[in-house]
Parts: structure tokens; sequence; C-alpha cells
């Protein structure tokens, strides 16, 4: 239910009403003796991020994605459409932005991730024209197909430039997929071998998975793509179509180079929201710290961190916070109940990338904190398969909205 009266206390406090916040939330008002639980966040829009990729690459509508939020706050649930703005754990209040103070018995934080569209010059003034787009702005994703397109059906040669940040940031498969489907999407109107179809690492592997790599390798090899690893997106000169990337080399030799672009597809730098690096609640790297195994904070027993915005070193993905989710609950029941986390639920850094390498191709890399593969299915997941392809597409949303939300799955 929608709250916007003067509340005050909340047994469960839930920053962020996103993946994260709102499975736990259902988790909670399932279990016996629920709790009572409120949910803080302004969003009036939820997004299942994951297809903006087939959106870019025109497989479906961006709207497939979106749906109201007030439809997925589970029943029960108190909501305060406001941010949060300040987290005080030692007296247990967090201030909104409308100037509440809100105090809690227990907190879960998982406000997301920061993204940080002005953190290269020249992104947010081009952003959506003159060739440069974005798979992860809901706003312009669209764009992305319609400069795909316009490559495909021109002449002559034609140059794409994928860039991924360093640091981290969510979706870490994100940048790849975009690169395979226009490559593939090149390849299918005949316009691949006049295409130079390049991307941009800042480190110096395609995958950390050795097992996932190999594969990845192959795709690279089979599209004719030049990859640069050791080099970094650090402006974008829109108006003449260049792009400045600075490169480190072997030695620790630094400097810049500029490439000309016919299309650039920016994967933007993010970071940790702002509420969460300022609080006492972060670590030195500015993520909600917790124990990468229980999710409790390690300093204060009543809270709780998962989602992107959490410390714990898994990849940031969906499919992480749905094993994340069922541990939160379970171990902040016990905590209620007095009990011991000593043999409570435990999260074994399972995260899954499903890394599409073509239309109607798709490489299902699960793994866990040790980069060792953790399939889910009885067959071979480091090949591409349609199957998968197809698990992506129609049947990981569903389970996302009517499962995952609902605390179902």
């Amino acid at each position: 239910m929608t709250d916007q009266t003067e509340r005050t206390h909340s047994e469960v406090l839930i920053i962020g009403a996103g993946a994260a916040g709102i499975s736990v939330a259902a988790r909670l008002l399932q279990a016996p003796n629920p709790p009572e639980v409120t949910l803080l966040d302004p969003a009036t829009k939820h997004y299942y991020q994951p297809l903006w990729t087939l959106v870019g690459a025109g497989v479906m509508p961006r709207e497939e994605s979106e749906r109201e939020q007030v439809d997925f706050i589970p029943p029960g649930a108190h909501w305060i459409q406001e941010a949060a703005t300040r987290i005080d754990p030692e007296e247990r209040r967090v201030m909104t932005e409308g100037g509440r103070a809100l105090s809690y018995d227990y907190l879960v934080v998982c406000p997301g991730i920061q993204i940080h569209w002005d953190g290269i010059p020249g992104l947010n003034e081009y952003l959506g024209r003159n060739g440069v787009c974005s798979n992860y702005s809901y706003q312009h994703v669209e764009y992305t197909w319609e400069v795909l397109q316009e490559l495909a059906k021109g002449e002559g040669p034609v140059r794409a430039l994928f860039t991924q940040p360093a640091g981290t940031f969510k979706c870490g498969g994100a940048p790849q997929k975009i690169l395979y489907l226009a490559s593939d999407h090149l390849r299918r109107k005949g316009r691949l071998k006049e295409a130079d179809v390049q991307f941009f690492h800042p480190g110096s592997v395609i995958f950390g998975v050795p097992e996932f790599k190999k594969t990845l390798d192959q795709v690279i090899e089979r599209y004719g793509i030049v990859t640069n690893f050791g080099q970094e997106l650090v402006e974008i000169r829109g108006d003449r179509k260049e792009a400045v990337f600075r490169w480190t080399g072997d030695d620790g030799e630094t400097g810049e180079t500029v490439e000309a672009f016919d299309m650039l597809h920016v994967t933007p730098p993010q970071g940790p929201p702002a509420v969460v690096r300022e609080s006492p609640l972060a670590s030195e790297e500015g993520w909600v710290e917790v124990d990468k195994h229980t999710l409790q904070h390690t300093r204060y027993a009543n809270v709780f961190g998962l989602g992107d915005a959490s410390g714990a070193p898994n990849a940031k993905t969906g499919a992480a916070i749905r094993k994340q989710a069922p541990v939160v609950a379970q171990n902040l029941l016990r905590v209620r109940a007095g009990q011991s986390l000593a043999h409570g639920a435990r999260y074994d850094g399972y995260g899954s990338c499903p890394l599409v390498t073509g239309y109607g191709k798709l490489i299902l890399a699960e793994f866990d904190y040790d980069n060792r593969p953790a399939p889910s299915f009885p067959f071979d997941t480091t090949k591409e398969r349609y199957s998968m392809y197809v698990l992506k597409k129609d049947v990981l949303p569903r389970v996302y909205w009517h499962g995952m939300l609902k605390g179902r799955a």
C-alpha cells in the first residue's frame, strides 16, 4: 500500500524497491508471524533492464520492459515514495528527501547503483545523436537500433566502437552482448566484411571465467572483432564523431588515442549511490559492507545489504539478487528471533550473465565467488545454444515479474 502519512517507525525498513527490495519484502511478508515492512523508493515505474539489450538490437519494443511500480509492491507492505538521503545506523534512523526521519528495528539497504552519465565528457551532450548510444538508458535504448539499421543499409566501410568502463558496473556482460548482436546484424545484412568493429576494455581479458572465455574468443574471431585491452573511453567529441581513449601499456606507460566512429556504444561509469557511499555503512570502496555469505553488515547486526549496492564481491546481476534475496530474508528473520547466523542461510556468490552472442544464440555463464562454473542445467552451458536464447528472451522475464518479485523464485 502507498503510505504518504507521517509514518515514523518501521520494524523492517527497506531502502530501494527495485528487484532486491521488492523480492526481500515479498519473502518477509510471506513468513509465519511476518514483520511490518516499509519500502522507501520514489520510483513510479519498474523496469526489467535485462531486456534492454534485445531492445537495442531490434528484437522487441522497450515498453515490454516497463511496468507500474505500484502493481509490484507486495500486499501488506507500506510504500513511502521518497528517496533516502542519509543513513544513521547508530540512531537507527534514515532521513528522506522530504525531511522525514524514519526509525527502524531492522534495515535492508538495496538502492541499486549510480550511473554517472556525466562521468565521460561529451556523453550527456551527445547521447542519442551523432551515433552515440547506450543500452543502459531506457530513454535512449531504441536509438541503438536506429544507428544499427543505418549502418546496415549504407554503403562502404563503417566503424562501430563498443566500450566497457573501468571499475564496477551492473550487468558485466552487457557491453559484449550488444557488440555481438550488432556484429551479427551487420553479417545478416551482408555488411560485416566492410565493417570495422572494435571493443575497448580497460582490463586484460574478455571474461574472467576461463571456460566461458574460450567460447567468447571463438565468437570474437568469427565476427572479426578487434579487441583493445587496457583502453578506457575518457571523452566523446560528438560533433566530430571522435572518441578519445586512454591506454595503459604493459610497462605502465600511458597515453591517449583518438578513434573515429559511425557508431559508439557506451557503457557509462558507475558507482555506489551517495546515500550509501557517505554513510557509516560504507566500505572503503563505498558499497554496503556486508559479510559475503550471510549478507549481514559487518558492524551493525540489524542491517543487511544486497543487490548492486552491496559490497559482496559478486557480479552485479539480477540473477545474483535472485539468490541473495532469500538469504537476506531468512537471516533477518533469524536475527529477529534471537537466533545465531552460524547455521543461517548462505550465499555462495552465484552470478549469471546470459551472454547473447547473436540472434538466436546465447551462452549462459553461471559462476560463483571463485569464478568456477555453477551450471543450473544438466548440459554444457559454455556452448552457444538457441534454447538459452529463448530462456533469456521469453522465460526469464516471466520468472522475474511473476516469480521473483512475488517471492516465489
